[in-house]
């Protein structure tokens, strides 16, 4: 991510007091709760967790910068060049309020992996479509249930029609995750390994069944 005022667009995961994920926020808010002295930087440093305030966080930039330019995303103001953290841990208060998982079609795409839920193939963004079970013409609506990936040929191939009515199977029942789908899909990203020290491997990647 480019250096300056996109930095600030960076995912920063929430823990509270008790070292549990709260949520994910982007590093705008994270800095401002910093400064209000709300929460506090937590780093995972040789397996440890090393505590900072907004201050002691800035005091090491220098060596951030010198050995770890690259682990991070980078905040400049005319004072001073902060990495953006990882994670905070809140301080005054146990939790953030929770926001409902957005539908959209970023989430549903990440939700089914970009993988066409009739063929089980996987394709680029560009080649996916967003596909309603029940059609529209029969009555469909937009939602988690009934809103899943497919590619063009299958999609065409269905057509107004329902799985059953076109002889297809959807590989798996769709369903509305309880936590953002996209969260998955950073956890494979180096930049944010430190965050598996506070997320449930297995509660976030697993299939989730109503």
């Amino acid at each position: 991510m480019a250096a300056g005022a996109s930095a600030l667009d960076a995912r920063v995961l929430v823990i509270n007091k008790l070292y549990s994920a709260v949520r994910v926020i982007d590093a705008r808010r994270a800095f401002t709760m910093l400064c209000k002295g709300s929460a506090e930087v937590i780093s995972v440093e040789a397996g440890s967790y090393v505590s900072y305030s907004l201050h002691s966080w800035s005091e090491v930039a220098d060596f951030q910068r010198s050995f770890e330019h690259e682990q991070h995303d980078w905040v400049t103001t005319p004072r001073l060049v902060m990495a953006v953290p990882k994670i905070i841990r809140l301080l005054g208060y146990d939790r953030l309020p929770r926001e409902p998982v957005k539908l959209n079609r970023r989430n549903i795409y990440a939700r089914d992996h970009s993988q066409c839920q009739y063929c089980g193939k996987n394709f680029s963004t560009k080649e996916l479509t967003l596909d309603h079970v029940v059609p529209r013409v029969q009555g469909g609506e937009n939602s988690w249930i009934n809103l899943v990936c497919a590619c063009v040929r299958c999609n065409a191939r269905k057509g107004g029609r329902t799985p059953t009515q076109a002889r297809m199977k959807l590989i798996r029942e769709p369903v509305k995750p309880r936590r953002n789908p996209a969260i998955t899909l950073r956890l494979g990203s180096p930049k944010y390994q430190s965050w598996k020290a506070f997320l449930d491997e297995a509660y976030w990647t697993v299939e989730l069944q109503d």
